[in-house]
């Protein structure tokens, strides 16, 4: 006798119901270490270094963590540093990306392409090779202890080459006709640039917004090679610093899941835009 076969619609069924498990098995092992640190924070020495490692809820729910941080260093201070920078860079980088890109992707010049290329080749370069030589350059312009020097290297470095490449990309998707038309009712080019792309490439800004801002809130090593008085620091660096003079991981949990939340929260604000980012950027363009 023949075996019975599974129709396709209870196969396709099968598959989907075995894919989902799947995903939802694997997102769980990826937040769930995310979720212990937050609710550790708020968990009590003893429950910590004690208790079941499984067990998540806090007994007794306890903020002492979080004013022990704030004791110990400065937090207050660091967060609003990090929260300055994180808002205030990426705004700059994207002006200099957008502008850089609409000029590479729209203005007809010789040696376009080649200079195109060349901003990707600084893609494949590792920061850490570029270290030393803009460490020289901060130091001879006597930008040491200054938001400047994170300004200048993260906006005219290959840093902010991805955000060139991305707005290239986004642009080309754009039609040319709705920059014609407004040429011919008299507006400038840089009125173009503001008035009809700038307003139709959202999605691109708050794609780039939301790396820039992750980039630039967790950056830790040329923060802390350029800043050194402690009313600068970023919460970064300050966590590193944390470490030394808190032995609790309590209070270094607590630290850890201040610097974790803003990104969250950030990209569940721009979530919309950055997926209607990620299929409509016309990474097919030439």
């Amino acid at each position: 006798m023949k075996k019975p076969q599974l129709g396709m619609s209870a196969r396709k069924t099968v598959g989907n119901t075995v894919y989902h498990i799947f995903m939802v098995t694997l997102s769980v092992i990826m937040i769930y270490p995310f979720v212990w640190s937050l609710l550790s924070s708020f968990k009590s020495s003893e429950q910590l270094y004690g208790g079941n490692p499984l067990d998540l809820w806090p007994r007794p729910f306890t903020m002492e963590n979080y004013e022990r941080l704030f004791q110990v260093l400065p937090f207050d201070k660091f967060t609003i540093n990090s929260v300055f920078l994180s808002v205030a860079m990426p705004l700059c980088m994207i002006a200099v990306a957008s502008l850089t890109a609409y000029a590479l992707t729209r203005l007809e010049f010789r040696g376009r392409n080649i200079l195109f290329l060349a901003f990707i080749a600084t893609m494949m370069i590792p920061s850490h090779v570029t270290l030393i030589p803009n460490y020289k350059i901060v130091v001879d312009m006597k930008l040491i202890n200054t938001y400047a020097a994170l300004f200048l290297t993260n906006m005219f470095t290959g840093a902010n080459a991805f955000n060139i490449f991305f707005f290239r990309q986004f642009f080309l998707s754009i039609p040319k006709d709705l920059e014609n038309a407004a040429i011919i009712d008299g507006c400038t080019r840089l009125g173009v640039f503001f008035r009809i792309v700038l307003p139709n490439a959202k999605p691109a800004i708050a794609t780039t917004a939301i790396l820039s801002f992750r980039s630039v809130w967790n950056a830790f090593l040329w923060p802390m090679l350029v800043i050194n008085d402690y009313d600068k620091l970023t919460l970064t660096v300050g966590l590193k610093y944390l470490k030394e003079w808190e032995p609790n991981w309590a209070v270094l949990l607590a630290g850890a899941s201040l610097s974790i939340v803003p990104i969250v929260i950030v990209f569940l604000i721009f979530q919309k835009q950055f997926m209607a980012s990620t299929m409509n950027s016309g990474f097919g363009g030439k």
